[in-house]
């Protein structure tokens, strides 16, 4: 049955469309915390190094523990949102990243301090996977690109309010190390100002509907029939709802066992989606935002030049989210990607050229002449193009892109390979910085842009306009 079979009210009233973005936007707050909790120990990382001794090495460990946390969420998150349902997940979630902040500000060694963000990540994780799995199967068709880009702006607000927070804390304390509020260092208030947030995505995520899918596989037909009729404007009910239960192919649960296929032993489907997932890491854009201030200063500008930097790249990568929503269901997914993956060598290229020309090692590299402005120039050309396609976009295709039976699992699973692979380059980054040179490491990005735009060019189908049922066979076609 395709979506020709079946009025599922593409024409939404005003209402529908008003509700659905009021659940929507609910929903992303999963996704500023994920921005948030994973950009915020930027301000923080030089103090944390100083007052806990910390070796360049370990440094960079705990940084990048959570992204272990997130791996191990993401892969957890699909399977428990299957069991408990969406809503249930999302409260976990919430509490997790609460006792994350709290635990993250009082800390009182490298090793406790990593524990707390092993537990952060797990919430990230599970955020990540839960709110564009939720929003896919909340949102009619004819918005789903639009609505599902509501979380990467989400994400990018939390950066950027993480980032203003950092420099805030930093300006009224007189430095990330000195002393603030109750005899808590700067540092430790930026960490905790997180319980904020994840108090109140606690609170909506008890508001807010659970997802038809998971209500129809509960046998909760009439819950879902006014989830459908009230926020996704589908007009017949029953319709959607056979069309949907007939995707799932079996009553039962899908378990990690449906995810193996023929293409070496997995899903066609799901190797496209690993690979989508790991290509919007290896590009490089959490290496600019979890190191962005030290690297600013690596380069020549001060502690509070740097912040402001960072800032200003943060609200750009927020502004330009706009972009792919509002062009992401006009345009489709595989154009802009493309466009994003020129754009992102571009700008890679040129800062590889500019931190080709440094001078000097370590603390007291720089960049002469206008090698400078040409390395923030290309570094912010990046995050522009990033931020319009491939921050959003991947995330919408990731959220669409599985049949409906797996998706749940499989998103998990992609998900968690887009987190493994932050993981390598966050922890790799400050490495091969030191010892090889910042250009090595921003040639790496660039050779992979170049690889993104042959792979969506050669292996990605457009998903934009379908509902998710025909999306089951269009991917199982490829």
């Amino acid at each position: 049955m395709s979506e020709h079979d079946v009025d599922t009210g593409t024409a939404e009233p005003p209402r529908h469309l008003a509700r659905v973005i009021g659940i929507t936007m609910a929903a992303a707050v999963g996704g500023l915390l994920f921005g948030f909790d994973t950009a915020v120990i930027n301000g923080a990382v030089d103090s944390i190094q100083a007052d806990f001794e910390l070796s360049a090495s370990v440094l960079g460990f705990t940084v990048a523990i959570t992204l272990l946390g997130c791996a191990v969420g993401a892969w957890f998150a699909g399977g428990l949102a299957d069991r408990w349902g969406r809503k249930k997940v999302m409260v976990a979630a919430a509490f997790l990243f609460a006792i994350n902040s709290a635990g993250s500000a009082f800390a009182v060694s490298e090793w406790d301090l990593m524990v707390w963000r092993l537990v952060g990540g797990l919430a990230i994780g599970i955020a990540s996977v839960i709110v564009p799995g939720y929003i896919a199967e909340i949102a009619p068709s004819k918005w789903r690109g639009a609505l599902a880009s509501v979380q990467q702006l989400a994400i990018t607000i939390g950066i950027f309010v993480a980032l203003l927070s950092d420099a805030s804390f930093a300006s009224a304390a007189g430095g990330a190390a000195n002393e603030f509020w109750w005899g808590l260092s700067a540092w430790r208030w930026m960490l905790l100002v997180g319980v904020v947030p994840a108090v109140i995505y606690g609170v909506l995520a008890l508001i807010i509907p659970e997802s038809p899918q998971f209500l129809i596989r509960a046998h909760r037909d009439k819950d879902a029939a006014r989830i459908l009729s009230r926020v996704s404007g589908v007009r017949d009910t029953d319709g959607k709802i056979r069309q949907i239960r007939e995707s799932f192919e079996r009553e039962d649960r899908a378990s990690y066992r449906d995810l193996r296929g023929p293409a070496l032993g997995l899903q066609p489907i799901l190797w496209v989606g690993m690979a989508i997932a790991a290509l919007q890491q290896l590009v490089g854009i959490n290496a600019i935002f979890y190191y962005s201030t030290t690297l600013w200063k690596s380069v020549g500008f001060s502690e509070s030049d740097s912040f402001t930097t960072s800032v200003i790249t943060s609200i750009i990568n927020v502004s330009m989210t706009f972009v792919a929503i509002f062009f992401v269901d006009r345009v489709g997914r595989r154009k802009l990607l493309l466009a994003g993956s020129i754009g992102m060598t571009v700008g890679l290229l040129a800062a590889t050229l500019a931190f080709l020309q440094a001078e000097g090692a370590g603390e007291d590299v720089a960049l002469p002449g206008i090698w400078g402005p040409v390395a923030l120039v290309g570094a912010n050309l990046f995050v522009i193009f990033f931020a319009a396609t491939w921050g959003p976009v991947m995330w919408v295709t990731l959220g669409e892109m599985f049949p409906n039976r797996i998706r749940s699992i499989a998103l998990g699973v992609a998900t968690m390979v887009n987190w493994v692979f932050n993981f390598i380059v966050t922890l790799t980054f400050p490495w091969v910085s030191a010892n090889l040179g910042l250009w090595v490491m921003y040639a790496a990005f660039t050779v992979f842009a170049v690889v993104s735009f042959v792979f969506v060019r050669t292996r990605l189908p457009e998903f934009a306009g379908k509902d998710l049922e025909d999306n089951a066979e269009l991917a199982s076609a490829r």
